[in-house]
């Protein structure tokens, strides 16, 4: 069996007020969110049409909506929700999700922090 075609979207930014500190709740900071979307294209590619694929440009926004919507504590908790919304979204048979959150609040120099999740349609 060979390995599922990708959509991959990288970089939707979007601020947010997750972090269990109340300065990350009030002031919010950018979340950035790459997601790889597990899919046939070949329909797609066959018929030439939007219908037949993932819209990532509706994954975009539903990534965007699910960032700067409801707070959550933790981004474990935002990245499940971004995942599960994905699937619920577009037919897709898989999803891998990864938030970044490059200014978490840690008192020592580093890149980013993300956390990846891989979920499949049940």
């Amino acid at each position: 069996m060979s390995a599922p075609d990708r959509i991959t979207l990288r970089g939707v930014t979007a601020v947010g007020y997750h972090g269990v500190f109340e300065a990350e709740k009030r002031d919010g900071q950018p979340f950035i969110v790459d997601a790889v979307l597990f899919t046939d294209i070949r329909p797609a590619a066959a018929s030439d049409d939007l219908a037949d694929t993932a819209d990532y440009g509706a994954v975009a926004q539903v990534i965007t909506g699910i960032v700067s919507g409801e707070p959550f504590d933790l981004i474990e908790t935002l990245t499940e929700r971004i995942a599960v919304a994905i699937l619920e979204a577009v037919p897709v048979g898989a999803v891998e999700v990864t938030v970044h959150k490059p200014q978490a609040p840690i008192p020592v120099p580093f890149t980013d922090v993300t956390i990846t999740a891989y979920r499949e349609r049940p």
